[in-house]
């Protein structure tokens, strides 16, 4: 007969065996994977500071606030920047502009990126769709100066379709500039310039479709519209209702670059955006308190915007960004 020993145990200790097992393993798991840590500090450490740190810089929105004085020097005035923030035509004009555009934004390019991975998707040949794929990329990795530049000498007054045209006998078209086609215009260049690499999450959702509901679809006698309803856009409905609500969290935040580049143009009336109010009036009118209230309430309504599209979410029966 074989008799095994059972390890003692000090006297006045509970620990067991597979208790200090289970304390190690964390240990353990963080020396094996200390690789990835230090790979992932840059990123870690560049949101603590430039997201998470910069909340504590909301406090400027309750004071009169100095650069040369500091948070410590400057004059609390509490709720008197929004008080004037509400009454204040300037801001209501910059809200507009930014309603109207996101509201283009929303319906013109959100499903751009989707119908365009829809079509590459259903690109055959691999070589064919890895070339179209390196061409609708490139222009994502192209700055805005350089995006505005190459439309304006397209659409220019003195452009390629305007000399077009004037070759033809027709009258040119003022596009550039004018504050009638400004929103479409902004628009156009956003999907040009982003729709390309937005399409990459889309990709990615349809390459995990399981053919073979296409091919019992098919033999069902079901026509490509049929399975593009039936089949793909449901498989990948809870990709596109996620990026919808992240999108609808950052509603009002319709980008700075491209419309500080182009306000002059246009003019303040139609070209101004919450971004560029914040920026102009904290570096050039000097008043950071002011602009502080402005970006906290954007702020706010970002939060509301994306709690409510991910309540709606889950009354649809998606997951969403969080849970209840």
């Amino acid at each position: 007969m074989i008799m095994t020993r059972a390890r003692a145990t000090p006297i006045g200790s509970t620990a067991t065996p597979a208790a200090h097992r289970s304390r190690s393993r964390p240990r353990q798991r963080l020396r094996a994977s200390r690789v990835f840590w230090l790979l992932a500090l840059p990123g870690l450490v560049y949101f603590l500071v430039f997201h998470y740190g910069a909340l504590f810089g909301n406090v400027l929105a309750f004071m009169d606030y100095v650069p040369f004085l500091g948070i410590s020097g400057s004059e609390w005035v509490g709720l008197a920047h929004f008080e004037r923030m509400f009454t204040d035509p300037d801001f209501w004009n910059a809200v507009g502009n930014t309603l109207f555009i996101a509201v283009l934004q929303l319906v013109f390019f959100f499903p751009a990126p989707l119908a365009l991975a829809l079509l590459l998707h259903s690109i055959v040949g691999d070589t064919v769709r890895k070339f179209v794929q390196s061409v609708v990329y490139l222009p994502h990795f192209l700055s805005w100066v350089i995006v505005l530049a190459l439309f304006q000498q397209m659409l220019g007054g003195a452009g390629v379709v305007n000399g077009w045209l004037t070759g033809l006998g027709a009258n040119p078209l003022s596009i550039i500039g004018n504050p009638d086609v400004y929103g479409p215009l902004v628009v156009a260049q956003l999907v040009w310039k982003e729709c390309g690499w937005a399409t990459i999450i889309f990709l990615a959702a349809l390459s995990q479709v399981d053919e073979q509901q296409y091919e019992a679809a098919a033999l069902d006698g079901a026509s490509w519209g049929r399975r593009l309803w039936h089949v793909t856009l449901p498989a990948i409905r809870p990709v596109i209702v996620l990026l919808l609500v992240l999108r609808l969290g950052e509603f009002l935040s319709i980008g700075f670059e491209q419309f500080f580049l182009q306000r002059q143009s246009v003019g303040p009336e139609t070209g101004e955006v919450l971004e560029t109010f914040v920026y102009f009036t904290a570096f050039t009118g000097g008043d950071f308190g002011y602009a502080a209230a402005v970006g906290l309430f954007k702020g706010v309504i970002g939060i509301a915007l994306i709690y409510t599209a991910n309540k709606v979410a889950h009354r649809l029966g998606e997951q969403g960004v969080y849970k209840a």
